[in-house]
């Protein structure tokens, strides 16, 4: 099975034309789910689980894997779905999030498929806030939920976005004359809420956008308006994968557009890896932080205002 993402590496090239690859997979029905084959190092079956005293019910257990201990989340359960039965029936889908490795208990796994992400759209308002969601999309007439992994793993491990106390002050009072103002695109509510939090602790306002497409409208909004951008907001803080509009084509359409061109943008997302840091240079962008570490986003963001 870990063949199945055999040439990664190669697929590379689909980040910056706004496009990607989803690994799909089922959680013991008939719905498809898919994953961004960048945050995926292999899938296969699952490996023998060791239960660890009081951790979180949505953890199966911890597994060696490649000679590293790495904890197995059941993501049928941690979505409110009923669990996956035997895991060592069903398969294991490793994954790079926020710069740890995690295991994602499922049923089955099918095949990756290339789309663009603008046939990848928010999920329906009447799925409402609770879901776990981050986007829908349609392949051969089926619709794949693409479920946000953020929320599951900010659940399962206890994420926090807590500055600690002394830098949080120490930046607050920089800021409490400007109040500088920053544009915020994520698609995860919970990655815009810890973010949102951060920058609320440092002294700074923010406007939310759900996807790129969502902030360049907002960008292009205040331009018409005959305000200078890159005057008017600060920063743009914006993830990579998102629906309808990804960050790195984001970042480009900023930089092609002379009212915006000067704009700051740091490019925050839950994907690591070396080519990152080479596309960050190819699109423009000032900088590029892995989620997520509020201490480490409040000095990035600081460090670029200023």
């Amino acid at each position: 099975m870990s063949s199945i993402i055999d040439g990664v590496d190669q697929r590379t090239n689909l980040a910056g034309n706004n496009r990607l690859e989803l690994l799909l997979f089922r959680l013991g029905g008939s719905q498809l789910y898919g994953i961004n084959v960048f945050k995926v190092r292999e899938a296969i079956p699952c490996p023998a689980l060791t239960k660890m005293p009081n951790s979180h019910s949505d953890i199966r257990g911890i597994a060696s894997i490649r000679g590293k201990t790495i904890s197995i989340v059941d993501l049928s359960q941690s979505i409110g779905r009923k669990g996956i039965g035997d895991p060592e029936r069903n398969f294991v889908i490793l994954t790079e999030y926020n710069r740890t490795v995690q295991g994602f208990l499922v049923s089955q796994v099918e095949r990756i498929v290339n789309i663009s992400w603008s046939e990848v759209l928010p999920p329906p308002s009447a799925s409402g806030a609770g879901n776990y969601m981050t986007a829908i999309t349609k392949v051969d007439d089926k619709i794949i939920q693409i479920i946000d992994v953020e929320q599951v793993l900010a659940q399962v491990m206890n994420i926090t976005a807590a500055v600690s106390t002394d830098l949080a002050e120490d930046l607050a009072e920089k800021n409490t004359q400007t109040r500088k103002h920053i544009l915020v695109a994520d698609d995860s509510s919970v990655a815009r809420k810890q973010i949102k939090r951060t920058l609320d602790q440092i002294g700074l306002d923010a406007t939310i956008a759900k996807n790129g497409k969502e902030a360049l409208d907002i960008l292009k909004g205040w331009a018409e308006q005959g305000l200078t951008v890159s005057e008017h907001v600060s920063l743009l803080i914006s993830d990579i994968e998102m629906p309808e509009m990804d960050g790195y084509t984001l970042t480009s359409e900023i930089r092609k557009d002379p009212a915006l061109k000067d704009l700051q943008i740091l490019l925050h997302t839950s994907m690591s890896g070396t080519f990152n840091q080479a596309l960050v240079k190819k699109v423009g962008a000032d900088k590029f932080l892995p989620k997520f570490s509020a201490d480490e986003l409040a000095a990035e963001v600081q460090a670029l205002i200023q």
